[in-house]
């Protein structure tokens, strides 16, 4: 089954595949009832997702991992292959290792189980749409754990010295690990009463300093050098 709805201005505009029809209209009524996002089309399957989106390039894509026939990884490819400027969050009812790797090396932003808070995805939506990578904070500390830790691994603690060290602000390494748990900027801001904006500055401080692409990247990092 195939949907399309008419398209408001200026707001985030985002295509559903997903095959549960019951999930489909209940993640349509939700994310609907924000002034700022507009889901313009909804799928059952990837084939005829992956058309809508050609149709709409909507700026997030919500994906079903596990659809039949052409899975959600498959189809995030594709996705990615046609526009790498539409973000694509990965929706999963699973929270195994080996799903969210392959989720984020196909190209997803973003990792949610399908029990997320309402009000929390559509904070994820307006940040993948900044360009924000972001994991639901159980399956990030679950994936990171995964990380052989410093100890393990043999390095001895040289790296900790002034010259090994990554020259993070005290602020900053209290906003890297909140990134380790896989908090938004908004909710990085509310931690440390600062605007969004002052967040997002640290990130992006962060991620500079770390010689890093994203937030997952920044993350592993973290872990793997016993940053936090």
């Amino acid at each position: 089954m195939v949907t399309a709805v008419q398209t408001k201005k200026d707001t985030i505009s985002v295509v559903i595949i997903e095959d549960f029809k019951l999930t489909r209209v209940g993640l349509r009524c939700a994310l609907n009832s924000n002034e700022d996002i507009n889901v313009v089309a909804e799928s059952e399957n990837a084939i005829d997702g992956l058309t809508l989106i050609e149709r709409h390039k909507p700026d997030v894509v919500l994906m079903d991992l596990g659809l039949a026939g052409m899975n959600g990884i498959e189809a995030t490819i594709k996705v990615r292959e046609m526009n790498p400027d539409i973000k694509v969050i990965a929706l999963t009812s699973h929270d195994r290792e080996e799903e969210v790797i392959s989720a984020l090396s196909a190209g997803a932003m973003a990792y949610c189980l399908k029990d997320i808070d309402p009000t929390k995805l559509a904070d994820v939506i307006r940040d993948v749409k900044e360009g924000v990578c972001w994991l639901d904070p159980v399956i990030a500390r679950k994936v990171l754990d995964s990380f052989p830790k410093q100890e393990t691994l043999g390095i001895l603690s040289d790296r900790s010295s002034e010259e090994g060290r990554v020259p993070l602000t005290e602020r900053e390494y209290e906003v890297l690990k909140h990134l380790v748990d896989g908090k938004s900027n908004t909710e990085i801001a509310k931690e440390l009463i600062v605007s969004v904006h002052t967040a997002k500055a640290h990130v992006c401080s962060i991620l500079q300093k770390m010689c890093v692409n994203d937030r997952v990247q920044a993350a592993v990092k973290a872990v793997k050098e016993g940053l936090v």
